[in-house]
């Protein structure tokens, strides 16, 4: 114990709370969290030598596969795999420790299924690991794990239990005894060293790439002298996993045979939550104050029943399992907001969007919390993690904000939903299958996820009728691509026909008063708001003809006397939404599309119920889709004037599109656009959304707006009066006869719904440029966290770009070495051509990885005609003023070998010379040439052909010059073969 104590007194560990046994530890005694992840830090930096790496942020680079990172090596993959640059930071790692953010939810490791059901489930957690790079082994790794567990931690000794790798017959792999007798020698009994098969002791990281046995440490939370192999793996919660030690020392191939490693690697991770579970003597993660500052706000803040860590049938109405899942799921909102992942509709965005939502039901309907709750819950989140993660300190009101918005937004949908819900019930009757349909609609226009659904119908004892479902979800992907196909040829969306609309015009229909859709202020506080709109439907069309009356399940189109919703035209995406008749709230009409045809808004509706003409309804339009889609059009416009400012008043728009997730925009130029000139343009933008200019809408009359200097106008058809958009200068101003406001400014003719502000842009980034045809060009552009996302990751790549560079420039004499200095420069080039980031930085890289790519081959050439010459020379010593020249040498490539056989014609005139070089992995490398004064009886593709052919291979070439490979062992045979062939031909 003399030097646990003296690693103690390294490590600052207060003597308050050393480990006695854990029947002897009083509450008092228990080591806060934050001691426990700073004393296992801590031990493995100076006791061990080990570098401290931040955290990674959750949101993962370069691995399109993962949604989140959800292990602490994720961001040592390029290490393990072999991809680090040689010169980069991470590839003179040796020794590492961190305390890594993971998130598990979604993709293959997904826990969120299982949060609140159990005590130890979490989709947010914190994974404590050391690793080895080429460094240290298994007897480092395990006695480390030893020492701090049992010296520094002082956990028990007879409460551990030892797992290690037991063999593979089928693959040929001996049981890791290494492993085993390495922890019998650290004191452990062979009672408590078990073996365990490939699935619980083998790790690997996917179906290719490194793996290695591993070995766990198990905890016994009972202890107390008993003996508890037999409950080791049996997933009891009484024996639990504390740490897991991998050694990576194979690589699984591709065919699923394993090779041994060049170097051998250590990955250990242990769950910070369940370490200080074991050290705060509790039985459940949630007792400990990682959780306990949170509950104890849940607590605060809903009053009723405190959490008492209750599960299943004892936890009368889930109470206690809403506690676990509103704090574990807040943990993960604030970590990935802090790290710039925002609930969104796709990938991980739809993911945290999930969580969230579920997080609110569970505050909303079982724990009656008040609106805005689950937002208030942040600080506490931040005082439990804000020391370890100063991100959560930094961000808290924008995490706080982000949170609540989200909120607000589906607390309104829970109530609705629940109405649903409830309605569907009662009419179910004695059927025990919730609707498939109802479930769907939920789900695609209320955002409701349908395992939340499940979740609510299983409390009243009914089944989702899962079949109805896949068959709805089915349905709607073959739509989606019928959609997209007809998109392609027509465009999308329900459209009246010239008979319909000549009989609406007959009969004195009014056409559609659209102009709620623009009835939306700005706060104070910089939030949207959008009026409420009501409306009668005047008609419905279906099968190519106006109906009255639609029943349920048919598909039509809906023509209201007034809409809110955004009819997709001027380059704008149409909004989506859903309609509710007044007085019936709970039946949805979904709103797919919405097209305008001869002053007539359609609104594409498949009915759930009978709709008729004269109902009353209520307009609902998907607010989050409809900001995106402002903030891109306001950012349209403001690239529009940019352009024209740089590039002149010659530059034309030729055509633009708008959605939520980016816009694009055609124009014409003079020349192409310099990188400069892109830079410049943002710079222009930017200018303009710093100033949170005012923009301007306002009607005039068509003749007027027409007189307005500088007006950008497109080539259709406007109406009259005419809305026009300006940025930063009154209409009436611009209108002004002769005012020359307009040419300083965006002034445009326009439809669109716009921001009422610049700021709300926040930035904008061209993330793509190109010439569709000569004198057309096309950008594409992202704004606002997008843009500032595109913006940090093209800084990364070229910090990546930077270190080849400098590798360059120190030049090396080792051709392997250059050769993978031009491997890499491939790999960045592709990736910076693929990547969004700025599209004047991606430029500016290319231009460098492209000088890189031919410096490098500039040197590989040099070096193998280096190599080659000497080579060459020594091979003109042996086979001196020899007609034919035929031997075996080393060579890396080809490429070197026909370098050889040339410098070796040159060098001994009217020979003909024929070598090969056997390779590492079997294959033969053949390279021929021809003296001149042989041909045409001696073909150097005839030559080559022959002894390739012999070696079970093939070649082609020239009758001066040939080359190509085989596969033998027996190399002499090729030699003798080549000499014959030889003898006939001269």
């Amino acid at each position: 114990m003399a030097a646990g104590g003296h690693v103690r007194g390294l490590l600052r560990v207060p003597p308050g709370w050393r480990c006695r046994p854990r029947r002897a530890r009083s509450a008092a005694a228990c080591p806060p969290a934050g001691q426990v992840r700073q004393a296992f830090l801590r031990f493995f930096q100076e006791q061990h030598k080990h570098r401290l790496v931040p955290s990674a942020p959750v949101r993962p680079r370069g691995d399109p596969g993962l949604l989140f990172v959800n292990a602490g090596m994720n961001q040592f993959k390029p290490i393990f795999l072999g991809t680090a640059h040689p010169r980069s930071e991470l590839a003179q790692y040796r020794r590492v420790v961190n305390s890594q953010k993971c998130v598990r939810a979604g993709g293959k490791h997904n826990d969120l299924d299982d949060v609140g059901r159990d005590v130890y489930h979490h989709t947010f957690f914190e994974m404590l690991g050391n690793w080895s790079f080429g460094d240290y082994f298994k007897e480092e790794a395990c006695g480390m794990a030893w020492e701090l567990l049992t010296q520094i931690y002082e956990i028990p000794k007879d409460h551990l239990y030892i797992t290690y790798f037991g063999g593979d017959a089928s693959l040929g792999l001996s049981p890791d005894e290494e492993s085993r007798d390495i922890w019998l020698s650290l004191g452990v009994p062979p009672s408590r060293v078990l073996p365990f098969p490939l699935r619980e002791n083998f790790w690997e990281m996917g179906e290719t790439g490194p793996c290695g046995p591993c070995t766990e440490i198990h905890y016994d939370h009972v202890g107390g002298g008993r003996h508890a192999a037999a409950l080791v793996n049996q997933d009891s919660p009484d024996v639990v996993e504390i740490w897991n030690l991998v050694f990576m020392q194979y690589s699984r191939e591709a065919d699923g045979s394993l090779r041994p490693l060049p170097q051998h690697h250590v990955d250990t991770g242990m769950g910070l939550e369940r370490l200080v579970t074991v050290l705060q003597n509790k039985r459940s993660n949630y007792d400990t104050d990682l959780f306990t500052p949170i509950l104890d706000a849940i607590h605060k803040g809903c009053g009723g029943p405190g959490y008492q860590c209750l599960v299943g049938e004892a936890d009368v109405g889930s109470v206690n399992m809403a506690y676990r899942v509103v704090a574990d799921h807040v943990r993960t909102l604030s970590v990935c907001i802090a790290d710039g992942v925002y609930p969104g509709m796709s990938g991980a965005e739809l993911v945290l969007r999930r969580i969230l939502r579920r997080a609110v039901r569970f505050c909303s309907e079982v724990l009656h919390a008040p609106p805005g709750f689950l937002a208030s819950l942040v600080p506490a989140v931040v005082e439990v993690l804000g020391d370890a993660y100063p991100e959560l300190r930094k961000n808290t009101d924008q995490i706080m904000n982000v949170i609540h918005d989200n909120e607000a937004a589906f607390l309104s949908s829970l109530l609705r939903g629940r109405r649903i819900i409830d309605r569907t019930l009662q009419q179910m009757g004695p059927s025990k299958l919730f609707p498939g349909e109802v479930a769907w609609s939920l789900y695609g226009n209320l955002g409701f996820p349908l395992d939340l659904i499940g979740l609510m119908i299983e409390e009243k004892g009914i089944q989702m009728d899962w079949a109805a479902l896949d068959q709805l979800a089915q349905e709607n992907a073959k739509r989606k691509a019928q959609t997209q196909q007809a998109e392609q040829l027509e465009g999308s969306g329900v459209r009246l026909d010239v008979h319909s609309l000549a009989q609406l015009q007959r009969d004195g229909v009014p056409a559609t008063d659209d102009s709620p859709k623009y009835a939306y202020t700005l706060g104070q506080d910089g939030r949207y708001a959008f009026s409420p709109c009501q409306a009668t439907v005047l008609m419905l069309y279906k099968d190519q003809s106006l109906q009255k009356e639609v029943g349920a399940g048919q598909r039509c189109g809906v023509l209201l006397d007034r809409t809110s919703f955004y009819a997709e035209q001027g380059g704008q995406a149409h909004d989506r939404g859903y309609l509710v008749r007044l007085g019936q709230q709970d039946v949805l009409f979904p709103v797919e599309s919405v097209q305008l045809s001869g002053g007539y808004v359609i609104h594409e509706v498949t009915a759930p119920e009978t709709l008729q003409a004269g109902d009353r309804v209520q307009l609902f339009v998907d607010e989050v889709q409809r900001l995106a889609c402002m903030v891109n059009h306001t950012a349209t416009h403001l690239l529009s004037f940019a352009l024209r400012h740089v590039l002149g008043d010659q530059t034309e728009q030729r055509g633009s599109h708008v959605t939520a997730d980016q816009l694009r925009f055609d124009f014409s130029m003079q020349a192409p656009v310099t990188t400069q000139q892109l830079q410049e343009v943002e710079s222009v933008i930017q200018e303009v959304v710093d100033q949170n200019e005012i923009v301007y809408m306002a009607e005039a009359p068509l003749a007027l707006a027409g007189g307005i200097q500088g007006l950008r106008t497109m080539d259709e058809v406007y109406p009259d009066p005419v809305r026009v958009v300006s940025v930063g200068v009154p209409v009436e101003s611009v209108l002004t006869p002769n005012s020359q406001a307009a040419m300083q400014t965006s002034v445009e003719l326009c439809c669109g719904t716009h921001l009422l502000q610049t700021g709300a842009v926040q930035d904008l980034t061209i993330t793509s440029e190109h010439q569709l045809v000569k004198g057309i060009s096309r950008i594409i552009a992202v704004t606002g966290e997008q843009a500032k996302q595109a913006r940090e990751v093209g800084q990364s790549l070229a910090k990546e770009v930077d270190s080849l560079s400098a590798w360059v420039k120190q030049g090396s004499s080792s051709l392997p070495e250059v050769q993978s200095l031009s491997k890499e420069v491939g790999r960045l080039t592709e990736e910076v051509g693929s990547t969004a980031i700025p599209q004047w930085q991606r430029r500016e890289l290319q231009a460098i990885l492209k000088a890189l790519q031919r410096a490098a081959n500039t040197a590989i050439r040099k070096l193998e005609i280096s190599q080659a010459a000497e080579k060459a020379q020594g091979l003109l010593e042996r086979h001196s003023k020899q007609p034919v020249i035929i031997d075996t040498i080393p060579a890396d490539s080809l490429s070197i070998l026909m370098k050889v056989v040339n410098q070796l014609c040159d060098k001994s005139p009217g020979a003909s010379v024929l070598l090969l070089s056997p390779q590492a992995s079997g294959e033969v490398l053949c390279a021929c040439q021809v003296s001149k004064s042989a041909l045409p009886t001696f073909s150097a593709a005839d030559w080559a052909l022959a002894v390739c052919t012999h070696m079970g291979g093939n070649a082609g070439g020239s009758g001066i010059v040939a080359k190509g490979t085989g596969n033998t062992k027996d190399l002499q045979g090729a030699l003798t073969a080549a000499l014959e062939f030889a003898r006939t031909r001269l």
